[in-house]
């Protein structure tokens, strides 16, 4: 596949994976703030809002600044990484996982830029899950089915490839 389409798509899909971020947090904030939890499934699943000012479950509360340095350093990781992967169709579910992965990690970058804090509004009420957002649910999922790839789909002479690719320093070949 052209490197620049792959690009487009990449660039195209990212924004609209930001966009559904943005927009469910926003009516998270209209609707959840100050307000009792909505009830989805009783018991099981609601919406309620929370600031979250620290990392996944709340750990590191008030330390913004390092979250924006590591969440810009992982970002400039993965697209390193997505850039030295090659642009063909054997490792596009590795570049659209990264283009997931990374919308994730911007999304709640965002957050944290503009209000200080990440909005955190889905919560596992029955198995009392911290409250999580779908910029969330974007890394783990990436995360979860990245592994998957690596264990069970690509061979083992395919990840040393890649490995390859990734060192500093090699020239790309599409």
């Amino acid at each position: 596949m052209n490197k620049t389409v792959t690009c487009l798509k990449a660039i195209a899909a990212l924004l609209v994976l930001l966009f559904l971020d943005q927009l469910t947090k926003q009516l998270a904030a209209t609707h959840l703030y100050q307000q009792k939890p909505i009830e989805i499934l009783p018991g099981i699943f609601e919406l309620r809002f929370l600031m979250n000012k620290g990392a996944a479950f709340g750990i590191l509360q008030n330390h913004q600044y390092f979250f924006v340095a590591l969440t810009s350093l992982i970002v400039c990781i993965l697209i390193y990484i997505f850039f030295r992967i090659p642009a063909v169709s054997r490792y596009m579910p590795i570049k659209a996982l990264l283009v997931l992965l990374t919308a994730g990690a911007i999304g709640n970058f965002v957050d944290r830029i503009r209000l200080g804090y990440v909005i955190d509004f889905l919560y596992f009420k029955l198995i009392d899950f911290p409250i999580f957002n779908v910029a969330d649910c974007y890394v783990v999922v990436s995360v979860i089915l990245l592994a998957i790839l690596v264990l069970f789909y690509y061979k083992e002479e395919e990840m040393d490839e890649l490995a390859e690719k990734l060192k500093p320093g090699k020239k790309q070949q599409y």
